[in-house]
């Protein structure tokens, strides 16, 4: 019997011991690299520019909001130019047509916001718009409308004054910032992408 007690307290101590030294969540490492991108500069620049395939990106200096959300996911080892690009050449019919594009670009689907959230809604990672803090968790990603007609998106990180309402990383024109900005412009989408 005392054999059996010592490998049931082993076995427990061990179980305990996962627990605490688990792997960080898809969504904890989404928030890591989206703060991360924050120590950046970057000019906002939302010109055509001719990408690579796949892991194309603008040069590390410009962007916009669309490329912090991209670079983040990247760090993960998620492709959304390749992925969005992908799900645009199957369905290219489901996505918006602002932009008068018979076919897929792979240089700027994937940059450009309607695009990102016909791609999350197809991938079924929507969740209601509402206006409760809570609601909002990090690593999720929200679209609002800025001036009344531009589209943004931004990832949903910890306050950093430890509020209860979450904070956003986003890139609204002065480069990459961590600030408390989630609900100040009108929500249009609220998503939570974690592919893993």
């Amino acid at each position: 019997m005392p054999l059996r007690c010592c490998f049931l307290f082993c076995i427990l101590a061990l179980a305990s011991h996962a627990q605490t030294t688990s792997a960080p969540s898809f969504a904890q490492r989404l928030v890591a690299a989206a703060l991360e991108r924050v120590q950046h500069t970057v000019c906002y620049d939302g010109a055509y520019v001719k990408l690579d395939y796949p892991n194309g990106d603008v040069p590390a200096d410009t962007g916009v909001c669309t490329d912090e959300v991209i670079r983040s996911y990247r760090v993960l080892g998620i492709d959304l130019q390749k992925l969005v690009h992908e799900d645009m050449q199957r369905a290219f019919a489901a996505y918006p047509k602002d932009w008068g594009l018979r076919s897929t670009d792979k240089n700027i689907d994937h940059r450009r916001v309607p695009n990102l959230r016909t791609f999350f809604k197809r991938r079924g990672a929507s969740l209601p718009v509402t206006q409760s803090a809570a609601d909002y968790l990090p690593g999720d990603l929200i679209t609002c409308t800025v001036a009344g007609k531009l589209p943004h998106i931004a990832i949903v990180v910890p306050a950093a004054d430890g509020s209860d309402t979450p904070w956003i990383v986003h890139n609204i024109g002065q480069g990459p910032k961590h600030e408390n900005r989630l609900f100040e412009f009108p929500l249009t989408g609220h998503y939570r992408f974690h592919p893993h």
